[in-house]
Order: structure tokens, then sequence, then C-alpha cells
């Protein structure tokens, strides 16, 4: 599956600020992350994609995890008056391609997916794991 930015965007593989990053979890729908908490969290990232407009970030995607055994795609995110233009397919399309490129072949490639997302994953060979096993979260 390959699919072009509309013109306008672009596509950068670095990591967003983390005022960006706050920003576009809370407007996306996202639970909302403390500047401390994006501040750790952000420079450990295994692997970050931000969809550009108009130089200011409106899309991301992150992979976290040890860089061996386990990898957990995370924050997932487009600005609600750029959704519907294929943008969180492009930025799945990057996550994709690290994953095929540089994920060892034993590792586990695991994500949460909130609502309608299942259906953006399913298309990239995400599939339920229930119910052999099932999610599971604690909010501190």
């Amino acid at each position: 599956m390959h699919i072009t930015l509309p013109p306008g965007y672009s596509i950068t593989l670095s990591t967003p600020s983390i005022e960006d990053y706050c920003r576009l979890r809370s407007a996306s729908g996202l639970s909302a992350k403390t500047i401390e908490a994006a501040g750790r969290g952000l420079v450990n990232s295994l692997f970050t994609v931000q969809i550009i407009h108009q130089h200011t970030t409106i899309g991301m995607g992150r992979i976290i995890g040890d860089g061996g055994c386990f990898y957990q795609v995370v924050d997932i995110a487009v600005l609600p008056k750029h959704q519907g233009k294929g943008l969180g397919k492009i930025i799945m399309q990057e996550i994709m391609r690290f994953i095929e490129d540089e994920v060892p072949s034993s590792a586990y490639v695991s994500l949460i997916a909130d609502g309608k997302a299942q259906d953006l994953y399913a298309q990239f060979g995400f599939k339920h794991t229930a119910p052999r096993s099932v999610g599971m979260a604690i909010k501190i």
C-alpha cells in the first residue's frame, strides 16, 4: 500500500517538540500528557514520524520499546481538520517501513487500538489478540 501526500503536506522522520507532542495528543482526542512526561518519553522513542502543513506539525506517530524483543506503536494522531485525507495511513506506512527494515523477525510488535482506529491498523496487518490475550493497563 502506497499513499501519496496531498499537496501542501510534507513528512519528516524526526521527533516533534514537546509542545507539539502535547498539543497534538490533546487536540486529536488522545489523553493529555504533562510536559514532564513528554520530555522523558520522547527522547526514548525508537522511531518517530511527523506530518507538516504550513510549517506546523499536524500529525505524528511513534514506536517505543526495547529495540530488540518488544515494540509498541503509539501516538498515532492527526488534527481533526486534517483527518480524512489519508494522513493516518501515511504515518502508518512510515511506521511499517521501519518495522519491516529494522525490527528482528522474533520481535513482538503491538498497539492499543481505540475505537475505529482498529480499522486503520487492520489495513497494515494488525490483528486482535483476544481471546488468547487481552490488553491491560493501569492509569497513574
